[in-house]
């Protein structure tokens, strides 16, 4: 099919260039640039989808990224299929496969349109009402029909073979938007000397340069100036220039939130391109050059296909060289308008009316319509227009008149002004405020390190903005740091000065209930639909946002929320400050699961963590589980042994003889600086700057309220320098609770903290022999009972290489931790394990590791702990210091409920049969006959069979529990009662003679 609207001479595509791709089956040719809404405009095409709601066709209303209408199903293959593409922002490939959406069975005769001939039922708020009864339909009949008429498009059934990228970034400046402000803001702050990096969601820079092609910079037409602004920018070692990049969110702390379009406008992407990379950039300072959104005229059946933006008319005309009519009318609040129908006229494209709802429009323009040809009807408005799938005349009259004319025309541009894109700003938490001359919200209070310039910042004067970018850039390059020297000065030019402006919420859109006046073409929200919400009691723009489900979705209001204000601002009979403002959140435009997912799918989705000696114990027949991210040795059975014959057998061997363990996942964390002590002593609750170099302690760590939050073994190595342990599972909040502190509650403390996890390996090595066996491969360090007792930590060799060898106990027994450096981690364990091995020791995993513990009443915290314990509860009182006067958690900790008694404690059980092994969880009552619901006085927490002392132990969570020493408790199941002794939780070796050899 020829593209019959291509203008010759027009535009800045390639002709030589083309692609082919299907739109609904059917084939067409595009130029190399076109996006699908250009290359169909060029086809003749107005027609793309239908509406969510009423099924109403819809056209191509935009020519960038708030387009509503065109969204379309995009696919190269049958796995590379996305929904819900904006036509106007995707680029057409040579191949690509589209296909409009929300209809059945095929565009132009659509089953679904039958809801608009039925409107009046589903007015505003009308599914709150429908669907509440009978209340016993809801998931038979409801929910199963609204989630199937739900949404658009249809969602992908194949996995998604492509793949995404993600980079991390920092830079002085970050501008956002490539538009005339953003080139001159950084350009201005790359001459300072600032690491820029500029970004813009369009294939090319330029912003509103793509349509105006009667602005000037430095004497050059406005777009090539920007081209070449934007090369130069690229040449530079200081700048980053990305292109097809939309800043979709701004966050605390200037982080903002970048997806990048890599190869979605390519036709065959290379193997291993990824399809979007996202970026997460920290920026000290940020220029915001978002531009401004044009608004649309709210009249009546103002949603045909061919009514379209004045902006998108002038861009189809001027950049990509289409005519989006044969006869063309436009529509306006605005004088931004009347240079659309100027540069369609002079195109030879028929203009016969330019209809401005001003009652004086500017004597310029007018003068300029005239010499042009084209009739002007001032103080009138378009009341309603005809035609069906295309529009094909409107109506107009007088304001306040209802005696309308009718025009024949096959296009309709609109303009009621343009609203500042405060998206990111708002996002950013910054404060708007309200400029009534222009009916729009501008940037007023800033609560971060960014300026507003240009358009999104109410500058409409092209020199103007010009110099209040180049400022701005300048200006936050210094605020960064940078001390350049003389930035480049610009001078631009308008065609025409703007001026006028209203909301557009004209005659055509007046009170009439039966009129459809579309100001959310992405909901089907009507100006009826705000009268009635306020109507219905809805005062709170918030409320009537809700209740009409106006600007939410993908919109976010970039082109209804004025129009909803204005009009309840009109029903209310208030100002529009006084009704409110809606919330802008992220992320401006969609983005696909897949940039934010990234590499976090399929094995990597939940990636499994493994120690250096994984491979070894694989080898040895290792059985595994998870805990946390890491794979962690379970227990290694010998053949024909089940589980519970393999931690038997374990268990026996390190007491009589020695095991060995890997115990590498353990949280790590270097804590350095001179105030090293003092920081530690602030957040754990016992204290450190007694401590010794060379001695470890065990430590506490509490909660704000109190509560224990984690526990290790902390060893210092030097005045300045610790080695903190945490539990595996608690490395990583650990890490986040300190810096946390460090950052806002102690940021005057020299401390810097490091994740060492992965950087040590740990093999722990338990039991009688446990000297015997490791003595041969120590270096530097006497390890002798008197020389290097329980508790002491060095520096030394292990097997020749660098070494910190701790002396301390997880099982009772004599113990030594040996950590190396990760990479000799296999290596040091295999050394280990074959001199063990000769002296009778075992391997021995997890779960045996469990029981041991379990013997000696030692504390698993997030097991034998649930968020409510204090460290006296645990039975590690002892643990507090009553010296210091600061620590994390104090305060909660002298809560009159954290200390009054009866308070659930740690305790040790006994089965008074001596044979069965309780459940973990299971519940604890005083008497088993008590009517139900019984009361609970607890929980068992931890629960194993011993073979070193042939009897069932758990550990258990009991109210009042170290007063209930020798009672007999409960532990009714299912389908018997298990009667139980309350003890202490030591249960193997009480005088603690095993520990010290």
């Amino acid at each position: 099919m020829s593209a019959a609207n291509r203008i010759p001479g027009k535009g800045r595509l390639t002709p030589a260039r083309t692609a082919r791709f299907t739109f609904d089956g059917q084939t067409y040719s595009a130029y190399e640039g076109d996006t699908v809404a250009s290359a169909l405009i060029a086809n003749g095409i107005h027609l793309t989808g239908r509406s969510f709601k009423y099924h109403r066709p819809r056209g191509i209303l935009t020519a960038g990224p708030e387009e509503p209408n065109a969204l379309l199903d995009v696919s190269r293959d049958s796995a590379r299929r996305q929904p819900n593409v904006r036509a106007t922002v995707q680029e057409v490939f040579d191949g690509m496969k589209t296909g409009s959406q929300n209809r059945w069975p095929s565009l132009s005769f659509d089953i679904g349109a039958l809801n608009d001939t039925f409107s009046m039922f589903f007015a505003a708020g009308f599914y709150y009402k429908t669907f509440m009864w009978p209340r016993a339909a809801w998931h038979g009949l409801y929910e199963p029909f609204i989630r199937r008429a739900a949404g658009l498009g249809v969602a992908p059934t194949e996995a998604d073979p492509d793949h995404y990228a993600n980079r991390y970034a920092h830079c002085d400046v970050m501008v956002v938007g490539g538009g005339a402000a953003g080139l001159a803001a950084a350009l201005a702050a790359a001459e300072a000397g600032a690491e820029v990096m500029l970004v813009d969601e369009q294939p090319e820079v330029g912003g509103a340069f793509h349509h105006d092609t009667g602005a000037t910079v430095n004497g050059a037409n406005g777009y090539d100036w920007a081209q070449e602004t934007a090369a130069r920018l690229a040449a530079m070692p200081n700048v980053t220039v990305l292109t097809r990049t939309t800043a979709f969110g701004y966050y605390n702390h200037n982080f903002l939130g970048l997806v990048e379009r890599v190869t979605d406008h390519v036709a065959k992407p290379g193997r291993h391109a990824p399809r979007e990379r996202l970026w997460q950039v920290r920026a000290k300072t940020v220029v915001l050059a978002t531009g401004a959104i044009e608004r649309h005229m709210v009249f009546a059946n103002n949603d045909r296909p061919g009514i379209l933006m004045a902006s998108a008319g002038r861009t189809y005309l001027n950049h990509f060289g289409v005519a989006v009519g044969a006869k063309v009318a436009v529509y306006t609040a605005h004088d931004a308008a009347y240079e659309a129908a100027f540069d369609l006229k002079r195109a030879g494209i028929s203009v016969p009316v330019i209809v401005d709802c001003r009652p004086q429009p500017g004597a310029g323009l007018l003068n300029e319509a005239r010499a042009l040809g084209i009739e002007v009807l001032s103080g009138y408005s378009v009341l309603d227009t005809k035609g069906r799938l295309r529009i094909k005349a409107i109506k107009v009259a007088p304001n306040g008149s209802r005696s309308p004319r009718t025009i024949e025309v096959d296009a309709l541009l609109t303009s009621a002004g343009w609203t500042p894109s405060v998206h990111l700003f708002s996002q950013s938490r910054g404060k708007l405020k309200f400029d009534a001359k222009n009916q729009r919200f501008l940037p007023d209070v800033y609560v971060q390190e960014c300026v507003s310039v240009g358009a999104c910042n109410g500058t409409d004067d092209l020199q103007t903005l010009l110099g209040e970018a180049r400022d701005a850039g300048l200006a936050m390059a210094q605020k960064a740091g940078a001390t350049g020297g003389a930035v480049t000065t610009l001078e631009g030019t308008n065609a025409h000065p703007w001026t006028g402006g209203m909301i557009g919420a004209a005659d055509g859109a007046g009170p009439d209930d039966a009129v459809k006046a579309f100001i959310d073409f992405q909901h089907d929200v009507c100006a009826k639909d705000i009268r009635l919400a306020v109507r219905e009691g809805m005062h709170s723009i918030e409320h009537i946002k809700r209740f009409t489900t106006n600007g939410m979705a993908s919109d976010q209001g970039k082109l209804s929320n004025m129009h909803g204000l204005a009009i309840a601002a009109e029903t209310l009979g208030k100002e529009i400050p006084q009704v409110g403002l809606t919330t802008f959140r992220s992320p401006y435009t969609p983005v696909t699961f897949g940039a934010l997912v990234s590499h976090s799918r399929g094995d990597f989705f939940d990636p499994a963590r493994k120690t250096p000696m994984h491979d070894l114990e694989v080898a040895h027949v290792a059985a595994f589980e998870d805990v946390g991210n890491w794979k962690r040795a379970w227990y290694f059975p010998k053949s024909g042994e089940d589980m519970h014959q393999a931690v038997n057998r374990e268990c026996r061997t390190v007491r009589e003889t020695a095991g060995i363990f890997d115990a590498s996942t353990l949280g790590k964390i270097e804590v350095v600086g001179p105030d090293a002590a003092k920081f530690l002593n602030l957040m754990y609750t016992n204290a450190w700057d007694t401590l010794k170099p060379g001695r470890c302690r065990y430590g506490i760590m509490a909660r704000d309220d109190g509560f224990v939050y984690d526990d290790g073994v902390v060893g210092r190595i030097a005045e300045d320098r610790f080695h903190v342990t945490t539990t595996t599972g608690g490395a990583p909040r650990v890490l986040n609770h300190m810096e946390d502190y460090l950052q806002t509650e102690f940021p005057d403390l020299k401390v810097w903290l490091t994740s060492t996890t992965e950087q040590w390996a740990v093999i722990a090595v338990q039991g009688p022999k446990a000297r015997e066996i490791i003595e041969p491969f120590v270096g530097g360090i006497d390890i002798s009972n008197e020389a290097f007792p329980h508790m002491s930590v060095a520096e030394g060799t292990f097997c020749g290489v660098p070494t910190r060898l701790f002396r301390v106990s997880f099982t009772g027994e004599v113990g030594f931790e040996i950590n190396v450096p990760a990479d000799f981690g296999a290596s040091v364990y295999e050394a280990v394990w074959k001199r063990a091995e000769a002296l009778g020791a075992c391997l021995y995993g997890t779960e045996t590791m469990h029981v041991l513990r379990a013997e000696k009443g030692y504390l698993i915290v997030g097991q034998d702990t649930d968020g409510t314990l204090t460290p006296d509860d645990a039975g590690y009182g002892w643990a507090v210091s009553k010296k210091k006067t600061d620590f994390v958690g104090i305060r909660g900790l002298k809560r009159p409920d954290l200390v009054r008694e009866g308070r659930k404690q740690l305790v040790g059980l006994k089965t008074r049969d001596g044979k069965t092994v309780l459940e973990e969880g299971g519940q604890i009552v005083a008497d088993p006959n008590q009517p139900k619901p019984m009361t609970m006085l607890g929980h068992v927490t931890s629960s194993y069979w011993s073979e070193n002392l042939g009897a069932p132990i758990a550990l258990a969570v009991v109210a009042g529990g170290r007063a209930r020493m020798g009672q007999t408790l409960y532990v009714p199941l299912k389908d018997k009662t298990i009667a139980v002794e309350v003890t202490d939780t030591v249960f193997f070796d009480k005088e603690g003679s095993r520990i010290n050899g």
